[in-house]
Formats: C-alpha cells, sequence, structure tokens
C-alpha cells in the first residue's frame, strides 16, 4: 500500500512513505533517531514523557529541565519526519502520553520477520534480517537485549536451512546465504563451517582454504583462538586436492600441529627420538638447560620369569602408563624390545631420579602382581661427549 508507513529496523533503521525515504545514515542527531525508533517499535501502547525521558536520556545529570529537553527532542522529531510529510501524523499526544497516529498503517520488518520464522519460511525471513536491530543505534540501553533476540533468531533459521539447502544439492544457493551471514556476524564460526561445505561441493577447494584462513586470522587476532577440529578437517579436506605453489602460514601451522587434544609426554619411534635428541643437544650447547636421559628397562620381578608374551604386556601398559604420568614437555621412545628411553627437558638429575621413582612407584600401585620389575640408569644429554656415562642406576 502507498500509504503505509514501511519501516526497517534491520541493519539501518529506515522509513519509507509515499515514494519517500529517510535514514538514520543521515547527518541527524542519534537521539532522535532513537525516539523515533522506540515509539514506532512501541506503537501498540501509549508511552509515557517518564519512559522516554529514561530511553533518552537514562542517567545523565545534565537534563535541567526534563520536560523542555524532551518537547526539544519531539520538535525535532517531527521535523524530520516532515520529509515524509508526516511531521505531526506519526508521533502524537494522547492519553498523557505519546503513541503513533491511528491514520498511520505500520509494517514493520521486526514484526515480518517474527511472523516467517514462526511459520518456518525460513528462505523469505533470512531475506528480512539485513543486519543487527538498529545496529547503528546500538549505543542505547533498550536495544541491547532486542538484538541479542533477533540475532539469536536469525542464527536458528540459518542453521535450519543451511543443511535444507545442502541436502537439495543447492550448494550455490547456500554459498550465497553464507556470504551475506558471514557479513553480518562475522565472527560465527558455524557460518564459515557451512560455507566451506558449499565450496568444497562446488569443486571451489580453494575458495574453501580462503574461507578458513580467514576466519583464523579473524579469531586470532580478536579473541587469541583458532578454529574448532571441525573446521580444521574441513581446510584439511579443502587442502587435499588444492595445486598451490607456496603453503600458506595457516596451512604449514595445520600440518605441524598435533591432531586432537594434547595430553601427557610426546611418544615417538626412535629414529625421530634421534633427531630430537641431537636438536636438543645443539639448542643446550647454546643456552646450557639442564636436560637428562632416563632409560627404564622391563627386567622379571623377584620369584618370576618373563615370557615374551608377558613382557610384551608389560612394555605396552608401561609406555601408555609413561605417557599418562611425564609432561607434555618430555618425549618418549621405544628403544628396544624391553626398554624405553625418555628425555626430560629442564630437569636436574636429582629431579629425573625422582620422576623415575614416582613413575616405578605407579606402576606397581596398579600392577601389583606384575611379573616385571622396572630398572632405570639417568645421565645428562652432554653435547660434549658422543656418550654421557651413566650417572644412576636403581632397580625396583
Amino acid at each position: 500500500m502507498e500509504n503505509t508507513l514501511r519501516v526497517n529496523f534491520f541493519g539501518t533503521f529506515s522509513l519509507e512513505y509515499g515514494g519517500k525515504r529517510v535514514s538514520c545514515d543521515a547527518n541527524r542527531s542519534k537521539r532522535v533517531w532513537i525516539l523515533i525508533a522506540y515509539i514506532i517499535y512501541n506503537h501498540s501502547r501509549i508511552i509515557s514523557q517518564n519512559e522516554l525521558l529514561e530511553v533518552l536520556w537514562n542517567d545523565e545529570k545534565e537534563r535541567a529541565n526534563p520536560a523542555g529537553a524532551l518537547k526539544a527532542a519531539l520538535y525535532r522529531a517531527r521535523a524530520l519526519l516532515e520529509e515524509l510529510e508526516l511531521g505531526g501524523e506519526l508521533i502524537v499526544y494522547k492519553n498523557g502520553g505519546y503513541t503513533v497516529g491511528d491514520g498511520i498503517a505500520l509494517e514493520l520488518d521486526s514484526e515480518l520477520f517474527e511472523e516467517l520464522c514462526r511459520s518456518k519460511d525460513y528462505a523469505e525471513a533470512l531475506k528480512v534480517y539485513k543486519g543487527d536491530f538498529l545496529s547503528k543505534l546500538s549505543s542505547s540501553v533498550w536495544t541491547l537485549p532486542l538484538s541479542a533476540y533477533y540475532q539469536n533468531m536469525y542464527t536458528g533459521c540459518l542453521y535450519d536451512y543451511l543443511p535444507v539447502l545442502f541436502e537439495k544439492g543447492d550448494y550455490a544457493g547456500g554459498e550465497e546465504l553464507c556470504r551475506t551471514a558471514v557479513r553480518i556476524l562475522p565472527y560465527e564460526e558455524g557460518i564459515y563451517t557451512h560455507l566451506m561445505r558449499m565450496l568444497i561441493a562446488l569443486e571451489k577447494r580453494q575458495e574453501a582454504a580462503e574461507v578458513y584462513e580467514q576466519l583464523s586470522k579473524l579469531l586470532m587476532e580478536n579473541f587469541g583462538v583458532v578454529p574448532s577440529e571441525p573446521t580444521k578437517e574441513l581446510y584439511r579436506e579443502a587442502m587435499r586436492t588444492v595445486n598451490r605453489s607456496s603453503v600458506s602460514p595457516v596451512m604449514i601451522n595445520e600440518q605441524l600441529r598435533e591432531s586432537g587434544p594434547i595430553e601427557g609426554a610426546l611418544v615417538c619411534d626412535y629414529d625421530f627420538f634421534k633427531l630430537l635428541y641431537q636438536a636438543e643437544a645443539r639448542l643446550i650447547a647454546r643456552n646450557g638447560n639442564a636436560v637428562h636421559i632416563a632409560i627404564l628397562t622391563i627386567v622379571s620381578a623377584k620369584g618370576f620369569e618373563l615370557t615374551p608374551r608377558t613382557t610384551e604386556s608389560s612394555m605396552e601398559f608401561l609406555g601408555e602408563h609413561l605417557r599418562k604420568s611425564l609432561r607434555k614437555g618430555d618425549v618418549i621412545s621405544k628403544c628396544s624390545p624391553t626398554q624405553y628411553v625418555i628425555m626430560l627437558s629442564n630437569a636436574s638429575f636429582e629431579n629425573s631420579c625422582m620422576v623415575c621413582d614416582r613413575v616405578i612407584s605407579g606402576y606397581k600401585r596398579l600392577k601389583p602382581h606384575s611379573p616385571a620389575a622396572i630398572e632405570y640408569t639417568v645421565h645428562p644429554l652432554d653435547p660434549r661427549e658422543e656418550c654421557a656415562p651413566p650417572t644412576s642406576f636403581r632397580k625396583s
């Protein structure tokens, strides 16, 4: 209808009437726009003078003449509305308060959005939401809970509708919707995840990888965190067939980072342990840090005889026990069928022996009837000697 006032609360607040439009982008007082928005949003009731004063000025002390301040704000609001030829018709005084004039037909995007969400017409609802509720007037306290309310409604519709598009094979439509949503909610990781799925389905793997890198940079710069594991997995999937002449820093970090949660000591094969040993030897030659090597050996406990099977099971249990008992910075490797070697970083000789004693005590407590006993030796990692002699030998 031509005589309907169309009100857009989402994104840029604007009013359209009779083919004309005004918006809060114009160089006008923010307080005047807040006054207009508040009265229109609450059009179904009469708003008292005191309520408007609280909305417009909160606890500000400078309003020495509150009635005069409100009168001035209303005058400026009506002057602004003259551009739509609605100066004295939209905001009227009635029964001791202010409301929207009876002769004005309203069409609010917020009400339309709620109606479409309730009817689960997600496609249309998502078109209506063009940004957060009164995003350019968000400094006003009354807008904050409404902004959160509508944003939650929007993300709910989005997450309900995107899987439908994916199931239908409308990946292009899903991509377009996600790119719009990312502009509205730039820190919502789930939207990036859906966008990457759509792009991978469209064989746009390079673009999917770039989306991840954009998200990763955004999260690190603003929150100091990295994307979640499901998002990382999508990135790895995208990168499997991407032909790049160079690898991005994000990809290098992904390739180097451990998968899954980091718990306990690092377990590696013996060849890799030797490389770590040599790297650590070079490092301590420069900084002088204390690093010790412990060797734990499975032997027969008194009164028992180890068989190949019991030896294997004892070694398996000891390996897991070591991983859980030692620090994240320690490194473990199986160096023979009956031995583990451990690199204990930043540990003195005395502390290294205490660590080994604690490991053995824990093993005995968990396996009190084990046929295996544990012996250990400890010696310093000394870069000046090809093989440092053992400095401790004990038997459990």
